[in-house]
């Protein structure tokens, strides 16, 4: 018996799963918002209380990251993202705005396509099930080649929750045949309404340019600048603590720090209190070879691996506690690896001459990567945070806080996302942290409030001029019996 090829498994699997998910779909939208928020509050539940088993899961088939660090942004995704949308209004009338007679009503997309990233499986998973399903919408998953039982499962105990709580089987589809074809046709299916992406910059463009409404994220070379005002053993801590986090998954992380000259020797005493790992200048440069083997292009496989993990790969030793590396840099560029986004607890550190040339090197990095995302800024300069907030071609900017849990919402009041846009500085169409509210189309029914007299047009004066024109000429009986007479004259006297 032939065997099927791969692919054309994973396009069938794709298409039954959009047909299912639009089936389901069709009857979900008629559902009331009690309904609604009775399913959404279920699967809310069912998610967090498997944040620690997801979370392990996770790492076990991708290597990535740190267990209990995932088991947070699982509960990220569940609790704190339940509780920012539990009330928001997605059904029927939303809004009424009562002087200017406009009601807003709210309607589903329809289906959504959701890529889900390797770095974050099951949190990226549960976070748009939980904003699909709030807004009335079905979901089609596309995980990554290397976290699809993960994603799966995350999936299904969102899934059987959501049926339980009486929501139309079929509403959630996750596919399961690793296929860039199939992902590729997903995104371009008639039936796909709105595509979610996060992930690689290569996916994000072909949601970009499927033809589809896409809501896609950029990268995020995130800087961190210390300022000589800043509390600097609070600011340190918070670095590490952050850049530490899930070993560095978070696209939110720090990835350099700069710092004013002036404290710098504070700043590294810090450093090293909290478990960072200064690297000599032969170190770096191994490091170095290891980050980007090729010049511009980050070396997948040091993504989420810890800091002894990397050190060690390279034969560097240093101490079992060491939380991450800090390479020292002066240049910033695509084929100098300390300056790229990395993606694992491994810092650039650079010195400044002040908020100026901060800022400059804050620009720089950006550019080469990370234009749109997020900042990071630690001063007890208000003033100075805001100038710096409105200069930065960044989306978010964090103070005083931890950006890889901040960005997304956990330590700050922005909206609790897994989903970061980046704006225009990076390509993207929206700066928000993506939640429910962009899941929904929102009509509104407006009321006349103002009577106004339709003048009558200029142009008819001239019309009538014009149609007088365009009439024969008529000419008076009188003057035809007088030209009559005339001729009849000469006639008569030619013939005399």
């Amino acid at each position: 018996m032939a065997t099927l090829d791969k692919d054309l498994l994973a396009i069938q699997e794709m298409r039954d799963a959009v047909t299912r998910a639009n089936r389901a779909q069709a009857a979900y939208m008629q559902f009331s918002q009690q309904q609604v928020d009775r399913i959404v509050k279920a699967v809310a539940d069912a998610a967090f209380n498997e944040a620690d088993r997801l979370a392990k899961m996770a790492v076990q088939e991708t290597g990535m990251g740190i267990p209990n660090h995932k088991k947070m942004k699982n509960e990220v995704a569940s609790r704190d993202v339940y509780e920012d949308i539990k009330d928001l209004k997605t059904v029927g009338v939303i809004g009424v705005d009562r002087l200017k007679k406009v009601t807003e009503i709210a309607s589903p997309f329809g289906v959504i396509a959701g890529i889900v990233p390797t770095t974050n499986p099951t949190s990226t998973a549960i976070f748009k099930t939980i904003i699909s399903l709030k807004t009335r919408n079905g979901l089609v998953l596309s995980p990554h080649p290397y976290a699809v039982n993960c994603t799966k499962e995350a999936l299904d105990v969102c899934r059987v929750a959501a049926e339980k709580a009486g929501a139309p089987e079929g509403l959630l589809q996750c596919l399961t045949m690793s296929s860039m074809e199939a992902t590729q046709q997903l995104l371009k299916h008639p039936n796909i309404h709105l595509i979610l992406a996060t992930g690689g910059g290569a996916l994000v463009k072909a949601a970009y340019s499927s033809g589809k409404p896409a809501y896609g994220v950029g990268p995020g070379n995130v800087p961190a600048y210390i300022e000589k005002s800043a509390n600097i053993s609070k600011a340190v801590r918070q670095l590490v603590q952050s850049k530490s986090f899930d070993n560095g998954t978070i696209c939110a992380t720090e990835q350099a720090i700069i710092v004013d000259r002036s404290i710098a020797p504070q700043v590294m005493t810090e450093l090293k209190k909290n478990h960072a790992y200064i690297l000599s200048d032969e170190e770096k440069l191994k490091m170095e070879k290891l980050i980007s083997p090729i010049p511009g292009k980050v070396n997948p496989q040091i993504v989420g691996k810890s800091a002894a993990c990397l050190a060690d790969s390279v034969g560097i030793t240093v101490p079992d506690d060491t939380k991450v590396l800090v390479g020292l840099e002066t240049m910033i560029g695509k084929n100098i690896p300390f300056s790229l986004e990395k993606l694992s607890p491994i810092f650039a550190l650079y010195t400044v001459e002040g908020s100026t040339d901060a800022k400059q090197v804050m620009i720089d990095l950006l550019n080469i990567g990370g234009r749109g995302h997020s900042c990071a800024i630690h001063t007890e300069n208000e003033a100075l945070a805001e100038q710096l907030a409105i200069d930065l071609p960044v989306s978010r900017i964090v103070v005083n806080t931890l950006s890889s849990i901040g960005a997304v919402g956990g330590t700050t009041g922005l909206a609790p996302s897994f989903t970061l846009g980046c704006g225009t500085f990076g390509g993207n169409i929206t700066s928000d942290n993506i939640t429910a509210r962009h899941l929904m189309n929102i009509k509104r029914m407006a009321y006349g409030i103002k009577d106004v007299e339709v003048p009558k047009p200029e142009y008819e004066k001239t019309a009538v001029v014009e149609n007088s024109l365009s009439q024969e000429p008529t000419l008076d009986t009188a003057v035809v019996q007088q030209i009559v007479d005339e001729v009849l004259k000469q006639i008569v006297l030619q013939k005399n």
